[in-house]
């Protein structure tokens, strides 16, 4: 599961402004030059089925334009800025954020309710939009047993098929993780881009302890 609970960074990070370097290089640095134009086109296809996994879109525009307000802070200052970037709040009460392949986000109302200001807000849509640039949501599927095929099959012109494949997808996006190795770097990358739009990377640490004791009142 794309679980925010999984990041990794250091809580020192907040105090080493450092984070505002560019710690994507040398062979991350050429999934950015990747043709994206597939990766669009699947996230579209992805989208909806995805979003009906979370429970559906909050009805409340004034929210949504918000939260698409802060994202594209932070996506006009990322590495593919012309990736169909759209950060969507739905209703699933789990405390989740969701990247798909083109730049579609899904954050949940659970997540929501434990945040406090905006700048925590723009350390998960930074986090997440590491991941589309970085391509981590279609390289870690395609290397799941069968999912290669159903991605290939859900960008088809195949109408019903390609719908079937999608919903498959959709429900295994909902469950799936990320690598550490991926996780951490979303999480560096995040601050980064968040830094350079402005906001204080100290929220993204506040988003990671606020997660952790939600973690830990679980466990106990």
């Amino acid at each position: 599961m794309l679980k925010l609970v999984l990041l990794t960074i250091s809580i020192g990070l907040c105090f080493s402004f450092g984070c505002a370097s560019n710690p994507i290089t040398g062979e991350e640095e050429l999934m950015f030059d990747r043709d994206y134009h597939h990766d669009i086109k699947l996230g579209k296809e992805i989208a909806p089925h995805v979003e009906k996994e979370l429970k559906g879109k909050i009805p409340d525009q004034a929210l949504q334009y918000y939260i698409n307000g802060v994202g594209h802070k932070i996506t006009r200052l990322s590495h593919n800025p012309d990736f169909d970037f759209n950060y969507v709040a739905v209703n699933d009460k789990s405390i989740n954020a969701l990247a798909l392949p083109g730049g579609r986000i899904f954050i949940t109302k659970g997540l929501l309710a434990k945040l406090e200001n905006e700048s925590q807000l723009a350390g998960i849509l930074a986090h997440e939009t590491v991941h589309v640039v970085a391509r981590d949501t279609e390289n870690m599927m395609s290397k799941e047993a069968g999912m290669g095929a159903l991605f290939v099959l859900a960008a088809s012109q195949a109408r019903t098929q390609g719908e079937v494949a999608a919903a498959d997808i959709a429900m295994r996006l909902v469950e799936s993780q990320y690598s550490r190795e991926d996780e951490r770097i979303a999480d560096l990358g995040g601050m980064d881009y968040m830094f350079r739009a402005g906001y204080n990377p100290n929220g993204m640490v506040e988003t990671m302890q606020i997660l952790q004791k939600e973690e830990e009142t679980n466990n106990s």
